[in-house]
């Protein structure tokens, strides 16, 4: 019989063996990325599956249906990895005897029924990966006790807004350490093999018994009619392995050490438990939870199908732990049928599992700086982590989810006119970065571009790619607007997309040219679209409506105003100018080496100066208050500032940029234009003409929203701590507004906005976000780099007093490392060595089995810096990994 074994006894590992894959991978010489952890760990609950008539996603596609109900375009599962293309899934069920189910998937509840928005009712952490993942390491936390199904739904559902939310560990389920500690590591030994340990520990003070199901499937395909897509693939089962043919991957093999049995089923829906009708198979999907957990004859005595799992029933001592080897590779190409290999679960997964693990380390010790506190650099490999495991594959067809399948009941009639309808042309097939696995399982626009900016700190290729992969025909609309997210995709999110891509340009070691180009040829598309669809009088101010900063007004601001005119925004104004300057740096660059863009340099320019003069001349800025405002202009003329101290008003100091005296002689017709403009256009010189010598004795020139005479008044309300700050960080609402709350009368209704530091009590957009008092990381992030750009231009001669009142002045540089520092102490130990993140819960706080299991939560509570909203948010909260490499470099 034969053996693979990929991987020989160790020998030294090159100290760039990541980096050497990376750029295997990068030049196609070797697909390291083919296979990763792009499994979702929710399909169910969203837009894709869902197939209602009024669009309720989450009661058309429950989690009770999930394990009975084949999805449609893409699964999901706990621990989970695929192919790039999810022809195949393995993932992790596990079964306590207690529970009435299977544990395949986490359980969380929706907006309804979480108070607060999705939430999920599990823990589990990514707590490692490299860029290929070629290592990975994640864990779960799993209750030996019944898990609390019923018991969190019923108190979940009797609590309102203005309560916390009902957690797992509120039930006292975790007490006495009674749960399982369920840790899975994974090595590749090649792209196409990927060995996998599986550690159980038993942290209570009692002998317990675990099932362990590692499970192989392939994704339904073949069910929806389509025109040769029909064909099935098949799984048998013996001897303690799963074999898989199919046609396109070929033969997959899955083996597991010990005398496992195989048991299989179909992945077919179960329709006689969902909706009282015969069935494809006779065992379908729930087939093998139901012969577990139940006894049930509902796996195929004949060992095949095409879901199949190795069955594993462990008895762990109290304080002990087992573990599980198993491999997973791709033996055969299609059309695969050769008799399928023996694996190597001996010398060969040991020495690729402790090669691949010392690779990580090494990589990880050139990417994170060595002025890093152990602390920071936990924190940060973990948050790199998150973003590797957040990668999912995306399937939608918008076309097709439109029109129903031909296999299928036909969608209702509504759907034509109603979601996303006006989307047709997207067909998404694709590895995304998700902002969140489970509470965000599809990818969001402006999400992605910051998750790109700390992408590329480890994988530059893929993070280029992800910011080159909205853009292209299939996603970008053909009137040029960027799609915002699933949910509607018509939704308008703030333009960072120009930001990111120079982020990400300059990160990669400002050489890839050819893709700085393809995004501005697409960005100019888009900067077009937002000018012509979203300044209504083509004043160079604008409207955009909720911009992603979901509540933060006084109403919706994406829905009809409540009186007949228009609102004018200072966050769309500023983005819209910070937009120009970015495709103004990115025309300079490429005009270097082709002259060709100094005419698109120029007309940016010239169209930021429009922008930011417009801010001024339209009363976005109040002088008397030193602060921007939204402004609704109403039908007759009549503008109502609507004075709310929100980050809206500091979003324009983003918009800024240089520009050198070296650019000016390089590019001569730029320098002659920026000269007649001061010229004859006067009125501009506030935004466009501050000149003043650099640190190189050269004379250079700013460009910003927020002149020389602005930012310091501006600054003075953003770093006091009875406004915007606060000890660990910038918050989204002036805690002003907690004893003066803004109210205006529109339309004879009453609308306000007060100081809430936690969950809102708002039910604008569901109450699924707070942007009215807690810390945000990408603004906090987009602040914090303005500032840095201008201490650039200012130098150290520059000193604003901070905090505000203290009496004590500092530098732009110093400030943004101390508002760095803030940041990052929401997930360091303080002084009693507790985690600010994990507020008042003890278990997490000081328990030595979780307290440095991190989560990165999506926002941040306003005064003491607890964790809110998604729990898994590593997408852009990751941008913490970014402020320790840039604070301690």
């Amino acid at each position: 019989m034969q053996v693979i074994t990929d991987v020989s006894p160790p020998i030294p590992p090159s100290p760039d063996a990541e980096r050497s894959r990376l750029a295997q991978a990068d030049s196609g010489e070797q697909d390291w990325r083919a296979w990763g952890p792009y499994l979702s760990e929710r399909a169910w609950g969203t837009v894709r599956e869902d197939y209602s008539e009024h669009g309720t996603a989450w009661d058309y596609f429950p989690h009770d249906h999930a394990r009975s109900r084949a999805y449609r375009w893409s699964e999901d599962g706990m621990a989970g990895v695929c192919d790039d293309r999810q022809t195949f899934c393995f993932a992790l069920a596990l079964w306590n005897g207690r529970d009435p189910i299977l544990k395949e998937r986490m359980f969380g509840l929706g907006g309804d029924g979480g108070n607060h928005g999705e939430d999920a009712k599990d823990y589990w952490w990514y707590e490692d990966s490299t860029p290929t993942h070629s290592f990975m390491r994640w864990r779960y936390h799993y209750p030996q006790a019944a898990f609390p199904y019923d018991e969190l739904v019923a108190v979940n559902a009797l609590r309102g807004r203005d309560d916390t939310e009902y957690e797992l560990v509120d039930t006292g389920i975790f007490d006495d350490d009674r749960y399982w500690a369920v840790t899975v590591d994974y090595a590749k030994a090649s792209p196409t093999d990927l060995c996998m340990l599986i550690t159980v520990a038993n942290r209570g003070d009692r002998a317990a018994q675990l099932h362990v199901l590692p499970t192989l499937w392939f994704r339904n395909t073949w069910s929806w009619g389509l025109p040769g897509s029909d064909r099935m693939p098949t799984m048998a089962g013996a001897d303690g392995r799963l074999v898989g043919e199919h046609r396109v991957l070929g033969q997959l093999v899955l083996a597991g050490d010990g005398t496992p049995t195989p048991l299989l089923c179909d992945n077919e829906s179960n329709a006689e438990r969902l909706w009282g009708l015969p069935g494809r198979s006779r065992y379908p999907k729930d087939g093998i939870n139901d012969h577990v957990v139940d006894g049930a004859d509902t796996v195929n005595p004949d060992r095949t199908g095409t879901k199949g799992a190795l069955h594993y029933v462990l008895d762990v001592p109290a304080g002990g732990q087992r573990q599980i080897r198993l491999r997973l590779t791709r033996t055969a190409p299609p059309p695969g049928g050769t008799p399928a290999p023996a694996l190597d679960l001996g010398a060969g997964f040991e020495a690729t599992l402790r090669t691949r693990r010392f690779e990580a380390d090494r990589f990880f010790a050139g990417v994170i700086p060595a002025g890093a506190s152990e602390d920071e650099a936990l924190v940060a490999r973990q948050a790199i982590a998150g973003l590797m495991w957040g990668k999912q594959f995306y399937h939608f067809d918008v076309k097709r989810w439109l029109d129903g399948d031909p296999g299928s009941t036909p969608p209702p009639a509504g759907r034509r006119h109603g979601r996303n309808s006006a989307w047709w042309h997207m067909n998404s097939f694709d590895v995304i970065s998700m902002p969140d696995p489970w509470e965000y399982p599809w990818y969001a626009a402006w999400d992605l571009a910051f998750h790109c900016v700390s992408i590329a700190r480890v994988d530059p290729g893929f993070a280029k790619e992800q910011l080159l992969l909205l853009l292209r025909e299939w996603y970008l609309h053909p009137n040029g607007q960027i799609p915002a997210y699933e949910w509607a995709f018509g939704d308008v999110n703030p333009p960072v997309h120009a930001w990111a891509a120079l982020k990400v340009f300059e990160i990669d070691g400002s050489r890839d040219h050819e893709f700085l180009a393809r995004v501005l040829h697409k960005l100019l598309l888009n900067f077009t679209w937002w000018v012509n669809r979203k300044d209504t009088g083509g004043s160079n101010v604008f409207e955009g409506g909720f911009l992603g900063l979901d509540n933060v007004g006084p109403f919706d601001r994406s829905a009809a105003l409540p009186v007949a005119g228009v609102l004018e925004q200072s966050d769309g104004t500023g983005w819209m100018g910070m937009y120009a300057l970015n495709l103004l740096d990115m025309a300079i660059v490429l005009a270097e080496r082709d002259r060709a863009y100094v005419d698109v340099a120029t007309k940016f320019f010239e169209h930021f100066a429009y922008i930011a003069a417009a801010a001024y001349d339209q009363g976005l800025w109040d002088a008397e208050d030193a602060f921007f405002y939204d402004v609704l202009r109403l039908a007759d003329g009549t503008k109502v500032p609507l004075k709310v101290r929100s980050v809206v008003g500091l979003l324009p100091l983003a918009a800024t940029t240089r520009l050198t005296a070296r650019t000016l002689r390089r590019l001569p017709e730029l320098n002659a234009r920026l000269r007649w403009f001061l010229t004859n256009r006067p009125e501009y010189a506030d935004v466009v003409g501050a000149r003043r010598i650099g640190p190189d004795g050269q004379q250079q020139r700013l460009l910003s929203m927020v002149g020389p005479e602005q930012v310091v008044r501006l600054l003075t309300r953003m770093l006091d701590p009875d406004e915007f700050l606060s000890e660990y960080g910038l918050r989204t609402l002036s805690r002003a507004h907690a004893d003066q709350p803004f109210s205006v009368t529109l339309g004879g209704q009453e609308f306000s906005v007060g100081y809430e530091p936690a969950e809102s009590t708002s039910g604008l957009f569901g109450g699924n976000s707070n942007w009215r008092g807690p810390i945000w990381m990408p603004t906090n992030f987009l602040l914090i780099s303005a500032l840095r750009d201008y201490a650039a231009f200012f130098g150290d001669d520059l000193q604003v007093e901070y905090p505000t009142g203290s009496g004590v002045k500092r530098t732009l540089d110093e400030i943004a490392d101390d508002l760095s520092a803030r940041l990052i102490a929401l997930f360091t130990r303080d002084g009693w060595g507790r985690r600010p993140i994990y507020g008042a819960c003890q278990l997490f706080q000081t328990h030595p089995d979780w307290r440095d299991l991190i989560a990165f939560p999506e926002y941040f509570h306003g005064d003491n810096g607890a964790g809110l909203g998604a729990w898994h948010q590593t997408g852009w909260t990751a941008l913490v990994a970014d402020l320790i490499l840039t604070l301690r470099r």
